[in-house]
């Protein structure tokens, strides 16, 4: 049998038509890893990223001034991408998870740890 490490290991990967009631879409996964779930409109995508306890980030791609504006205000998460593939902030950002995606209530650093009560949200925007 080979180490247990090499076992446990899944290189990089994409999971394609994630429904909410996969386990992949259900836990929180820290690693590289993307599930990709499907909505029929802005309105179902939006209460779909709601209903999950695991509110760390979210993006849309979009050309729509409308739209972009919608999921910075509607969509509860801690860092809200616009445009960019993740919303992951630099490291002179704050770390904003929100509900179950943080481990403990550590979620202040640096200046942000002045705002420790508060939820505040990181929006990272690309237009092009």
């Amino acid at each position: 049998m080979g180490n247990v490490h090499e076992a446990c290991f899944l290189n990089p990967s994409v999971f394609e038509k994630v429904t909410p009631d996969m386990t992949l879409a259900k836990e929180e996964i820290f690693g590289l890893v993307a599930c990709i779930l499907r909505a029929g409109d802005l309105e179902e995508c939006i209460a779909m990223i709601n209903a999950s306890p695991f509110e760390n980030a979210a993006s849309i791609f979009t050309t729509c001034g409308k739209w972009a504006r919608r999921c910075q205000y509607e969509v509860d998460t801690g860092n809200a991408g616009i445009n960019v593939g993740i919303a992951a902030p630099m490291a002179f950002f704050p770390v904003g998870g929100r509900e179950d995606s943080f481990f403990g209530v550590l979620h202040g650093q640096g200046k942000d740890v002045m705002r420790f009560f508060t939820e505040p949200k990181i929006l990272i925007t690309g237009w092009f």
